[in-house]
């Protein structure tokens, strides 16, 4: 009954014999676009080659590899030649790579191109905009997917060297189609906490795995960002936009969450320092401080204060006697002063003073009398005006002008012919 099944490895051995002994199978030649370009240390390459419809794993071997001229890259359009068969522990079929010639570059990698050289000559990827990473921070901020290696690499790096760092997960798509919508949700969002750092990042992967940190969309939300944004997408050979705009590139999340915080040891270490240095600053301040302290008290004056004591008495001993004398100077000029006053001629005989004065108003007011132009009008005279001017000449008369001619007893009008 059971003689007529077999086992999964007798059908991959099966297929594999029917793949190495088709002719049609024995050399390929094949063009497609290199994705998951991964480079062992012994120099094997692999990689997977796909066009829009498929794709199929790749192998080249260290004695192929040797005759290329070029480094294959994630994203390159290739022409291979190579054999079909099957790698038994898998069951997947492969091509194994005999030679590999450049065609071109594919859609993505140009895509890349033209927006790295679009933003660029914006200025997003200028120093001068770039936000300094905190070098102690209290809140870390991660953007990233909330399973999978790079989010536990990012938590157990910073609890082993910051403990004291408060890690806040803002869960996110970091592939797909709807992965950039996502992530530019996500940052909006962190910048509404504390934060004094945000990692934004994701593990390795192949270039469209990585595309989302490719699009323009999530490069200007990193660049507008207003909280330090630490970059870490994929393995160090990987990069993406998201690295030139952020304010700083880290090779891995392990390499973000190291540049996010510094380590207990090295504070430990630097604050020491400062201990000792600020020791040394305060001992040598009180060294400074006490060899002052000593020049003062072997001062003179401090030695034999009553001194100062006896030399402001002699000074305030002086003062006095030269007020004294200033007082006893000045009662004597004002004494002197007074009996002169007192022996004066004002007031020895002063009706005498005011009989000469009386005599002299009596001669000023005969005087003036006699000048008064009203005494002469009373001899007889008249005084002859125009407009309240006195006229004291014939020739200033005009005809038909308006005289006013003063009598001793009155005024009257008359008008010139």
């Amino acid at each position: 009954m059971n003689e007529k099944y077999i086992t999964v490895t007798q059908l991959t051995r099966y297929i594999k014999y029917k793949l190495d002994n088709d002719p049609n199978l024995d050399e390929v030649f094949l063009k497609g676009e290199i994705s998951n370009f991964k480079a062992h240390s012994r120099g094997h390459f692999y990689f997977t080659l796909k066009d829009e419809g498929s794709r199929i794993n790749a192998i080249m071997f260290a004695s192929s590899t040797k005759k290329l001229k070029f480094i294959p890259q994630d994203g390159m359009k290739v022409l291979v030649t190579g054999k079909i068969s099957v790698f038994e522990s898998t069951g997947q079929y492969q091509i194994y790579v005999n030679d590999m010639l450049e065609d071109g570059v594919g859609n993505l990698y140009i895509a890349f191109e033209q927006l790295k050289k679009k933003l660029e000559e914006e200025g997003l990827f200028k120093e001068e905009h770039k936000k300094k990473i905190p070098k102690i921070p209290n809140k870390i901020g991660v953007i990233t997917a909330p399973t999978g290696a790079a989010i536990k690499d990012i938590i157990s790096t910073i609890t082993r060297r910051w403990p004291l760092a408060e890690i806040y997960l803002f869960p996110s798509l970091v592939q797909g189609e709807e992965a950039k919508e996502d992530i530019v949700k996500q940052i909006k969002r962190a910048e509404n906490y504390p934060l004094d750092t945000i990692i934004v990042g994701r593990g390795g992967g192949s270039i469209e795995d990585l595309w989302p940190f490719n699009e323009e969309m999530v490069a200007r939300a990193i660049y507008d960002c207003k909280i330090p944004v630490i970059s870490a997408v994929g393995h160090e050979i990987d990069f993406t936009i998201a690295d030139f705009v952020a304010d700083l590139r880290a090779p891995t999340p392990t390499g973000a969450a190291e540049m996010a915080v510094p380590q207990v040891q090295d504070v430990e270490k630097y604050l020491n320092q400062v201990k000792i240095r600020l020791k040394n600053s305060i001992s040598n301040q009180l060294k400074r401080d006490r060899r002052k302290l000593q020049e003062i008290t072997s001062r003179n004056i401090f030695r034999n204060p009553m001194t100062i004591y006896q030399t402001k008495e002699m000074i305030f001993d002086n003062l006095i006697e030269k007020l004294k004398y200033s007082l006893t100077n000045v009662v004597s000029i004002k004494e002197k002063e007074l009996l002169k006053v007192k022996q004066s001629y004002i007031l020895q005989k002063p009706y005498q003073l005011i009989e000469k004065k009386s005599n002299k108003y009596l001669q000023l007011i005969s005087k003036l009398e006699t000048l008064s132009p009203l005494l002469t009008l009373k001899r007889g005279y008249t005084m002859v005006k125009v407009e309240n001017h006195v006229i004291d000449s014939c020739k200033k008369i005009k005809k038909e002008e308006i005289l006013t001619i003063d009598f001793k007893d009155g005024s009257v009008d008359a008008k010139v012919l």
